[in-house]
């Protein structure tokens, strides 16, 4: 959910990201209904790969979830902080998890209810980011290292990716966990606060600031309560006197479908699995609506001063990373990493590929990058929206949102390669996926990739989990999962389901991005 400084900002509730399995290597069609699985295949070396539709029937690993889920911040590994092999640089492990909703029902009918009310979250998010169009613009270091596990947050009733974070300070009995949403388009941290006026419902407690020795909240005349606050959420703070007559600092975040979060501007000591943080500025949010799931708030990693990256660049050096895991296994964990590491601090597979990072002064937040050339399945496609803009790359949109002539150009591509000389039936677009086809009773199919050439040279090849999209599992409604933006002079954007199983590193210092295969899903 980010908040741009015109206050702009996206719907946190996001659609479905559905198991896509990847073939390693070279993979020869079989059939797989000996054990009842469908598979959807790719070829090997960048250009295709092998995904199995049994494990995009999403609601088979959502009962299997539900048999198991009980009280999930103490029965899963996301309430406890791991803590890494070196103590030299204070490494330690959050895990990133996605977790199913208990509540989707099985019957197609509810499946596909759940799942447009998801998609139009995610199309509420991502025109939200946009700027009106007519004001539209083209360890070696010596730092220490945070690494924390990262899931989804299906469990938690949202669709973005969560970690968890412990809050306060000076007392065994005054720290405690709290799962929140990880979003790259955001600056401000925030957790609902006691004494809630208006607030969700969330798994976690509601963090109590009284049972915290070291919390306090920001006097109205400090920075961060006026142009760092403004900048972070496009409104400066508001004063006001607390019963015991003391003035404080209040800050108000409106995000673009309408969801809020309204409190006290504070400072306290935030844990990061093994790392401790004092006098973190963060939101303790009285008055809370909107599409967070069960969450008990979030992290912002953006990239103004009150961001987590920014308020912790003197530890850290400015620099964090993250692998989305594919797979939506209670079990499976990705990472998110804070500092610069070495190279045994990731796990990927090809080395770490840069482009350069870009700023956008209109909307600070944001981190952009441009997108020179794009091919599917080795095929390079020529459009003239490549290169001519700006692109986001962001952890809190799920669908990635591509300019009507790019999208239009790796759609006529896709399809005259996906089932070339089978003619797969089509099926009715879903939402704003508009390209989809009738998979029943297939055990496996050849799945082009989407390779993006980035400026300097680097490829990015979208891994088979981020290609389709299944809507029925059955097979029987199976969808590209791209989408076009409405005006080619919008601004596209990269989210996260075409992120999984990459190491994304963000360079704030060094204003670059590095992208590499890597295995997200940690067990």
């Amino acid at each position: 959910m980010a908040a741009s400084s015109s206050s702009c900002a996206r719907a946190h509730h996001l659609l479905s990201v559905l198991a896509l399995l990847a073939a390693a290597f070279s993979v020869t069609a079989t059939s797989s209904s000996a054990n009842g699985g469908r598979s959807v295949v790719v070829a090997v070396g960048k250009k295709s790969a092998v995904l199995s539709l049994r494990e995009l029937e999403w609601a088979a690993a959502a009962r299997k979830i539900r048999g198991r889920y009980v009280q999930p911040m103490q029965a899963q590994i996301l309430g406890e902080h791991k803590k890494a092999e070196s103590a030299r640089t204070a490494a330690t492990v959050l895990e990133l998890k996605q977790h199913f909703p208990t509540t989707i029902r099985s019957q197609p009918a509810g499946t596909e209810r759940y799942l447009t009310r998801l998609l139009a979250a995610d199309e509420a998010r991502a025109a939200s980011l946009q700027l009106p169009r007519a004001a539209s613009t083209q360890s070696g270091s010596g730092q220490a290292v945070a690494e924390v596990p990262l899931t989804s947050g299906i469990r938690f009733q949202t669709l973005n990716y969560v970690t968890t974070i412990a809050l306060g300070g000076q007392s065994a009995g005054a720290v405690a966990n709290f799962t929140v949403i990880v979003d790259t388009g955001s600056d401000l941290t925030w957790v609902q606060c006691k004494p809630c006026r208006y607030c969700y419902s969330q798994q976690d407690p509601l963090f109590d600031p009284t049972g915290s020795a070291t919390y306090a909240a920001v006097p109205c005349n400090a920075s961060a309560c006026a142009a760092s606050l403004k900048e972070a959420t496009g409104a400066p703070g508001t004063c006001a006197r607390s019963g015991s007559g003391s003035e404080r600092c209040y800050y108000a975040l409106a995000y673009g479908d309408g969801s809020f979060s309204r409190g006290v501007l504070a400072t306290d000591t935030v844990g990061l699995g093994g790392a401790s943080l004092e006098g973190f500025v963060f939101g303790c949010g009285l008055s809370n609506r909107g599409l967070f799931g069960g969450t008990a708030g979030l992290m912002g990693l953006g990239r103004t001063e009150l961001s987590l990256v920014s308020q912790t660049s003197s530890r850290f050096g400015g620099v964090f990373s993250y692998c989305l895991p594919a797979t939506t296994s209670g079990d499976s964990t990705g990472s998110l990493s804070l500092g610069r590491g070495d190279s045994s601090a990731y796990r990927n597979t090809t080395p770490v590929a840069y482009t350069r990072m870009i700023a956008d002064p209109a909307q600070p937040p944001f981190y952009f990058m441009n997108i020179t050339g794009a091919a599917i399945g080795g095929a390079a496609v020529t459009a003239s929206g490549l290169g001519a803009r700006n692109v986001l790359i962001d952890s809190g949109t799920v669908i990635s949102r591509l300019a009507p002539s790019v999208y239009h150009a790796i759609r006529a591509e896709f399809t005259l390669q996906f089932g070339a000389g089978t003619r797969y039936p089509a099926a009715p677009g879903f939402s704003i996926l508009d390209t989809c086809y009738n998979l029943t009773g297939l055990d496996e199919v050849k799945v082009p990739l989407l390779t993006l050439q980035l400026e300097g040279g680097a490829d990015v090849t979208v891994d088979p989990a981020g290609m389709l999209f299944m809507v029925r599992k059955d097979g029987s409604q199976v969808c590209l999962a791209m989408a076009s933006l409405p005006y080619e002079d919008q601004m596209p954007i990269i989210g996260n389901y075409q992120q999984k199983n990459k190491r994304v590193v963000y360079d704030t210092v060094g204003s670059r991005l590095g992208f590499a295969d890597e295995d997200c899903s940690y067990i």
